[in-house]
């Protein structure tokens, strides 16, 4: 694919940044380069819902949902400019990037209807509720029970490490409907109200002092059967399908927010005479050519087709590809900040540096391990032989 975009996009970008720049200089000052997903809740719910009024929220989306219809160009664009400009975190992010397209693809009429309009115009912010204690990287092996009882499910079970779970509306849940079943059989796929008994978030406090997860429990918390996506037992091919869509066009957000920390440890060696060690600048070289090579890889992983659940081979090696370089790019900002890097301030427990290079700690576990991610480009991506057990 061509790595440069067409000149009449240029309006385009030019009409983006500015848009997020008046915001983000303006009404929203106070949340712009905020890195933590869950301080300042109100402001961040009005910030969503003026990405929705503005109908940036969900440009890619069909414009009778609440989007632009937008090209993979614009949104990657649009992408680029949100991290520049150095907007917030998405709150709304679960469900705009992923159960949305995932309503639009495989929901019914009535539930695009109920669910997506509130996802665009930032009135519902949604958590996930796949990772379990006992069933991490093995999604398969969820033990939280579902059962049906006239027109709802029963639900009872335990997530773990919900992001923004502490304040979301709802939650999308994989669940076991089929008694007995084992391994990704029998799984269901809810949608499931948070503000109701039976539902307890429990925050989890991280290293950085922040607590951007929580522990879910569900104690015959209820969701109803018109808001399971897919039939009873399909929930794995509707969570697979989910998942798909994480390697869309937020990488390049994503990689933008790379490239600011590049920005910041580059400033921090100049200005603490660090830019003089040869062997500091050939890191920081290294670290350059490997963003490229993930934007790169990302522009040619997106140019398989526009919001394609179906994974190429480029997006199975994405996951493992960024988080090794930001896990380096890590203890380069430690190596880069000494120990400055090392010590708090009154306001804050660590600056943004220190605080990235603690959280890259989770970047190779999250999302799939380091070793599951390689099982899975080994058996889907490269059609190699499971080793048999045993």
């Amino acid at each position: 694919m061509q790595l440069a975009f067409a000149p009449e996009l240029k309006a385009f970008r030019a009409e983006a940044a500015d848009w997020l720049n008046d915001q983000l200089a303006g009404p929203f000052k106070a949340i712009r380069g905020q890195t933590n997903q869950v301080d300042n809740v109100e402001e961040r719910r009005a910030w969503e819902a003026a990405l929705g009024e503005a109908r940036w929220s969900v440009i890619g989306w069909p414009e009778e949902w609440g989007g632009r219809n937008a090209s993979i160009a614009q949104q990657i664009i649009f992408a680029e400019e949100y991290a520049r400009a150095k907007g917030p975190p998405r709150a709304g992010h679960l469900g705009v990037e992923l159960l949305g397209p995932t309503l639009i693809a495989m929901g019914s009429e009535d539930q695009k209807a109920r669910f997506l309009p509130d996802i665009a115009h930032g009135r519902a912010i949604w958590c996930q509720g796949y990772s379990e204690p006992g069933a991490g990287s093995d999604l398969a092996n969820v033990k939280t029970r579902a059962r049906l009882e006239g027109d709802r499910y029963i639900i009872d079970g335990q997530k773990i490490w919900t992001s923004m779970g502490t304040i979301a509306d709802w939650c999308f849940v994989v669940a076991r409907t089929t008694p007995g079943s084992v391994g990704n059989k029998g799984l269901s796929f809810l949608m499931v109200p948070m503000d109701q008994p039976g539902v307890d978030p429990r925050p989890i406090r991280q290293m950085t002092g922040e607590a951007e997860f929580a522990e879910v429990f569900f104690d015959g918390a209820e969701a109803l059967a018109i808001d399971r996506i897919g039939e009873e037992g399909d929930g794995w091919k509707v969570a697979m399908a989910l998942l798909g869509f994480e390697r869309g066009v937020s990488t390049l957000a994503q990689q933008m927010h790379f490239k600011n920390e590049l920005d910041d440890i580059i400033a921090a060696a100049k200005a603490n005479g660090k830019a003089n060690d040869p062997l500091t600048r050939q890191k920081i070289a290294t670290a350059h050519a490997g963003l490229k090579i993930m934007r790169y890889n990302a522009l040619r992983m997106l140019s398989g087709g526009e919001n394609n659940p179906e994974l190429s081979g480029a997006a199975y090696t994405y996951k493992l590809y960024w988080s090794r370089w930001h896990v380096a790019l890590g203890e380069l900002a430690m190596e880069v900040l000494g120990q400055q890097g090392e010590t708090g301030s009154n306001e804050d427990r660590f600056d943004s540096l220190t605080n990235m290079y603690l959280m890259s700690r989770s970047d190779t576990i999250y999302a799939g391990t380091d070793q599951i991610q390689r099982n899975i480009i080994s058996e889907r991506a490269l059609n190699m032989p499971r080793e048999p057990r045993g």
